[in-house]
């Protein structure tokens, strides 16, 4: 696999090829990707140890003094064998196979480079798998394996592991607690948090842990079954502070089965005082997308970009990640359940799958640098984080060739499979763009763009529409292969807008 010290020195040899030739205005430069995103050699158990950023669902994220810890559900992409097998053949090596865990763990010290670690659970805890299988008996595939953890530091040299055992598209749930002296493991199971059974309003997956400025400490959880909720807990056990309790309704869709929302994310950003709740739309594997709203208080209410409550049954925005495609790529479906954290600086990230359209069942991590707008709303990268170098960009720089992508909420005539006929009819593909040094765009009149240097943002005119303050920064073209400028953020309807100058 290739690594990011690759990518540094090919961007260091371009940048010096072309110094001969230019003055110092920026231009985009070769830069090897650090791994490649089809991964049908390495998706078998056999190469778990190759596993780092393939296998991912569902990713949790947190900072334990220099190291970052990933957490995400027990889900494994098989490939599909090139050649039929008789019935003898298949069974061999379903035998054969080396057993999975339960509870996948990562970790990183540059959030590039990731080495899978095993397993957290050796089995699912008893009383768990006894909750969920008791409200459907001979359901195959109920309690089988272990969803969504999120993993807490306790602050007194403890860990807090928490996690779902469920039955697919049913709301008989169990979030557990395991903890332990080391964010490695071992880990112990010490009991229930929140169950759910048939009667229940709310479905117990997904949660997210959170302790406010008070000192207040809540677990935000949920699914499209009833919406999100939240439930107070008490901060020297992790469960919670009124045994039994389910907590309070904080985010719902108008048609829970077919409007899907779930993987509630809570974080805090001092910077502007705020609460944001991050929950993700629609079906898992194709148009999987997330929204966010904020809040003054951890525990709500939130409120969305168009001043609408997220417990109101409006779909809510801004909309911060959907399908897309760039050109030089098949593109990316399912790109959604997002893990949100900050670094030592303050610096915020944003970690969630993507599934590789031609082969919807491989799930690749992507990673996103987060930025938040001048009215307080966060954005993401429109492309994979490879800590590229940081620098400033003067207005000379952005002249040139851009793909754009205006993401779009998906309608109701999307496949309901994923795969590449998703994008057809164009929907959320990059469209190009030649910005000349006038600030003029190519192809209409209409069409303008201004640098603000000294705030590094960037107002541009499309087709007459006005989309201010976008924030420019380094990073890399996954899709090209280059260090380049991108841009993000949003337009006047809450919708994500994104750009990457190309060659």
């Amino acid at each position: 696999m290739k690594t990011h010290h690759i990518s540094l020195l090919l961007c260091a040899m371009a940048a010096s090829a072309m110094s001969g030739c230019s003055s110092d205005r920026f231009t985009p430069v070769s830069a090897a990707n650090p791994w490649q995103d089809d991964y049908t050699e390495f998706a078998n158990m056999e190469s778990k140890d190759k596993w780092g950023t393939y296998n991912v669902h569902d990713p949790a994220v947190t900072l334990v003094g220099d190291t970052y810890y990933m957490y995400s559900t027990d889900a494994i992409y098989f490939a599909r064998p090139k050649e039929p097998m008789d019935t003898a053949e298949m069974r061999r090596r379903r035998r054969n196979r080396e057993p999975m865990g339960n509870v996948q763990m990562r970790r990183s010290k540059d959030l590039v480079n990731w080495e899978f670690i095993g397993w957290a659970l050796p089995e699912i805890p008893q009383e768990a798998v006894e909750w969920v299988k008791s409200f459907n008996p001979g359901m195959r595939g109920a309690a089988s394996n272990v969803w969504a953890p999120y993993m807490v530091d306790a602050g007194d040299g403890t860990y807090r592991l928490y996690f779902c055992v469920s039955a697919f598209g049913r709301k008989t749930s169990y979030i557990g607690l395991a903890t332990a002296k080391s964010p490695e493991g071992p880990w112990t199971h010490r009991g229930c948090v929140v169950k759910t059974s048939p009667e229940s309003p709310m479905n117990a997956i997904d949660p997210s842990i959170i302790t406010d400025s008070n000192g207040r400490q809540w677990m935000h959880y949920g699914s499209y079954f009833g919406g999100i909720y939240c439930v107070e807990l008490n901060p020297a056990t992790g469960l919670p502070v009124v045994e039994g309790d389910q907590g309070h309704l904080v985010a719902r869709r108008a048609n829970y089965r077919r409007d899907n929302l779930e993987a509630p994310e809570i974080i805090y950003n001092p910077e502007h005082d705020m609460y944001y709740l991050f929950g993700s739309y629609d079906p898992l594997q194709t148009t999987y997308n997330v929204r966010v709203a904020r809040s003054k208080t951890a525990e709500g209410p939130f409120v969305d970009f168009h001043g609408k409550e997220m417990s109101d049954t409006t779909d809510n925005y801004p909309i911060l990640t959907a399908p897309y495609r760039f050109e030089n790529h098949p593109g990316w479906v399912g790109t959604a359940h997002c893990g949100v954290f900050a670094d030592h600086s303050g610096q915020f990230y944003m970690a969630h799958q993507g599934r590789y359209a031609p082969e919807s069942g491989m799930m690749d991590l992507h990673l996103r640098q987060v930025f938040f707008t001048k009215d307080g709303w966060p954005v993401v990268a429109p492309e994979r984080y490879t800590a590229t170098p940081g620098r400033k960009f003067k207005s000379a720089d952005l002249a040139g060739t851009w793909e754009i992508i205006r993401l779009q909420e998906p309608d109701n005539e999307r496949p309901s499979r994923g795969g590449t006929s998703l994008f057809d009819n164009g929907w959320n593909v990059s469209k190009t763009h030649v910005f000349d040094e006038k600030g003029s765009i190519s192809g209409d009149s209409a069409s303008t763009w201004a640098l603000n240097e000294e705030e590094q943002q960037l107002n541009l005119t499309l087709n007459g529409e006005n989309i201010d303050n976008l924030i420019i920064f380094a990073g890399h073209d996954w899709e090209k292969e280059l260090d380049t400028v991108l841009f993000t953020g949003l337009d006047k309807d809450g919708r994500a807008v994104w750009g990457k100058r190309v060659i």
